[in-house]
């Protein structure tokens, strides 16, 4: 049985609109009780089930049961630290940078770092232009596509572009695409996809025109101050990795703290007898 008291977590990966992005794409989750999402995958060749960002429910196995997943191995990944009986653990907690939005505009610019509020101000004065609104479903979008790019190039991970089309499809206004120009010429964007009163940083892009003109700095300010007037109240600005200093900075200089995961683990009812509890 487990521990956990709290609901299912709010975080994007169990929101619904991922659900039906996933089933758009040909990969539908199970969703329990509740509105719990569980992943259905095969790795390595051997059937798993998936519990994403989420604290688990008391009840959890007897769910998996009525579903027919309660003898897959299951892999957990909840939201912050919790107790979780006949379980080993896989990969220490994580760290990711988390924005408060529940303040005005004043504070939100008091807590800047100096050096990055300084970088914002000169994007300001550097002629950018900022417009927003929903990302059209896709595959092919240019921020899409530059994106895939760059994962590519960088060697790191994420959405496929076919996922983040089908979310928008499912939910074109829980996404918000930040664009900025100068002199009529797309030099950076910001994508956000939002999840009940939370939202998250999803991908971006920039140019050499938009690093010399800061123009990060300039949309993450803006899509902080319209987010919180819509009444979103944190914003997940992504994993603390440590390959990537430059980026981390940038994060945890708006103000964002520093909140910890609860780690990965493995329950598969062969190896329970042999986990310590």
């Amino acid at each position: 049985m487990f521990d956990a008291p709290s609901p299912p977590s709010a975080a994007l990966l169990q929101d619904p609109a991922f659900a039906t992005a996933l089933r758009l794409c040909g990969a539908p989750p199970v969703v329990l009780r509740g509105g719990l999402i569980v992943l259905h995958r095969r790795i390595m060749g051997l059937h798993v089930a998936m519990l994403p960002r989420a604290i688990p429910p008391a009840d959890l196995t007897d769910q998996l049961r009525a579903v027919g997943l309660h003898r897959l191995p299951l892999l957990l990944s909840p939201e912050e630290r919790c107790k979780i009986p006949r379980a080993m653990p896989l990969r220490k907690p994580r760290q990711i940078a988390l924005l408060d939005l529940q303040v005005d505009s004043n504070t939100r610019l008091a807590r800047l770092h100096p050096k990055w509020r300084n970088q914002w101000r000169r994007a300001l004065a550097s002629d950018l232009h900022m417009a927003h609104g929903a990302l059209a479903a896709d595959p092919q979008h240019p921020l899409l596509m530059a994106e895939t790019q760059q994962r590519q190039h960088r060697g790191y991970t994420g959405w496929p572009a076919p996922l983040t089309a089908a979310f928008a499809s499912a939910a074109p206004d829980q996404t918000r695409l930040f664009t900025a120009r100068h002199k009529g010429q797309i030099i950076a964007q910001m994508l956000f996809l939002l999840h009940g009163t939370a939202a998250t940083y999803h991908i971006g892009h920039t140019t050499a025109a938009g690093r010399a003109r800061h123009a990060h700095n300039f949309l993450l300010m803006a899509a902080c101050d319209w987010l919180s007037v819509m009444g979103h109240r944190s914003l997940d600005l992504g994993l603390l990795d440590p390959r990537t200093p430059d980026l981390n900075r940038f994060k945890l200089r708006t103000g964002a703290q520093v909140q910890t995961t609860g780690g990965t683990w493995l329950r598969w009812h062969p190896l329970a007898r042999g986990v310590r509890l």
